[in-house]
């Protein structure tokens, strides 16, 4: 598999200077690699069809949900006025798109999340650098950074309320605690699964010290990286939620306080209106992690469009077509019989 390891933008390692040849050379096109090439690349659909082939998934499955959601309040299993069905909820959720409380309490949620979430982030990159560099730190707090991810974030909120009293400050300290080792722990795995070989190639072009992680070691490790990105968000929204519905601060609206609220009322449609809220934004942050890893995995030649240096190319070359519009084109590379010097 080719990495961002091999170069990256045309910078020689050792150096810091561009070389001399091939200039012209994209950093996508060196990260493409014969493994890249090596892969079956079927032809690349229009963005149209790439776009409904992502969105009728998540369409039928939510239909799905909602008729699943019906039948049981069509059971009797409990009165309406307790379990409403979407035609009572889904009204007063799009009603509620259209009022400034709604949106006021979606802003402030929103802004502690992703404050909350930059510094989780950052103080999780930094102690999983440094657990993961030096071996004597890993044997000393390894164990504790996992046992801090799988404590229930709830757990963190009472400490919090003694420590900041009922503010702000109470819902950030339950977020970055909750989100911080998800993420050092991503780092940690990151590096401890680079492969050997790809230091030793980076030392043997003169790469030393804080050039070898830049060049070698945070490429190989950003998958893990990424899913410890990913994860750390999943339990930085988890440990807001809590926050937000046992720490309510007078004068600051939040969707974990206009839940609260509305349990207090009995207010089921409004719990759900709530809930729904919470979902979409988990599945529209989703939406963005996913980006992400596409985007990554193009880079790494991992898709079965193929990169776009891949592309490139196949691309017609005086008049003759390199690859087949209909369907799978199979391998490509070395020995495969096919041309592949324009790569």
């Amino acid at each position: 598999m080719a990495t961002d390891t091999d170069t990256v933008s045309g910078v020689s390692l050792g150096t810091g200077r561009a070389p001399a040849a091939p200039a012209q050379r994209t950093s996508d096109e060196t990260l493409a690699g014969l493994d890249a090439l090596d892969l079956p690349v079927t032809s690349r659909r229009p963005a149209a069809g790439r776009i409904w082939s992502v969105t009728w998934p998540k369409i039928a499955a939510l239909v799905l949900f909602l008729l699943a959601w019906q039948i049981v309040v069509w059971s009797g299993w409990k009165p309406t006025y307790v379990l409403p069905g979407p035609g009572d909820t889904l009204p007063e959720f799009f009603d509620q798109l259209g009022t400034a409380d709604f949106w006021d309490a979606f802003g402030r949620t929103l802004t502690r999340a992703g404050e909350g979430y930059a510094v989780a982030v950052v103080l999780g990159g930094v102690v999983g650098l440094v657990v993961a560099r030096f071996s004597l730190l890993r044997a000393a707090v390894g164990s504790f950074i996992t046992a801090l991810q799988t404590m229930p974030s709830v757990v963190w909120v009472p400490l919090a309320i003694l420590l900041f009293k009922l503010n702000e400050s109470a819902i950030m300290f339950v977020v970055v605690l909750g989100a911080a080792p998800s993420v050092a722990n991503g780092v940690i795995y990151g590096v401890d699964y680079v492969p050997p070989l790809l230091v030793r190639v980076g030392r043997s072009m003169g790469a030393r010290g804080f050039t070898l992680y830049r060049h070698v070691v945070a490429p190989a490790a950003f998958p893990s990286v990424l899913a410890g990105l990913k994860q750390g968000w999943a339990f930085a929204w988890r440990s807001l939620m809590a926050g937000e519905l046992i720490v309510i601060v007078p004068g600051h609206p939040s969707i974990g306080a206009d839940l609260q609220n509305a349990r207090d009322l009995s207010d089921t449609v409004g719990v759900l209106v709530s809930m729904l809220t919470i979902f979409a934004i988990g599945v529209a942050v989703d939406a963005v992690f996913n980006i992400l890893d596409r985007r990554m995995r193009e880079r790494r030649g991992l898709l079965a469009e193929g990169s776009t240096a891949v592309r490139a190319a196949r691309r017609p070359r005086n008049g003759r077509p390199k690859e087949d519009p209909t369907g799978p084109t199979g391998p490509v590379g070395p020995l495969s019989g096919r041309d592949t010097s324009a790569a």
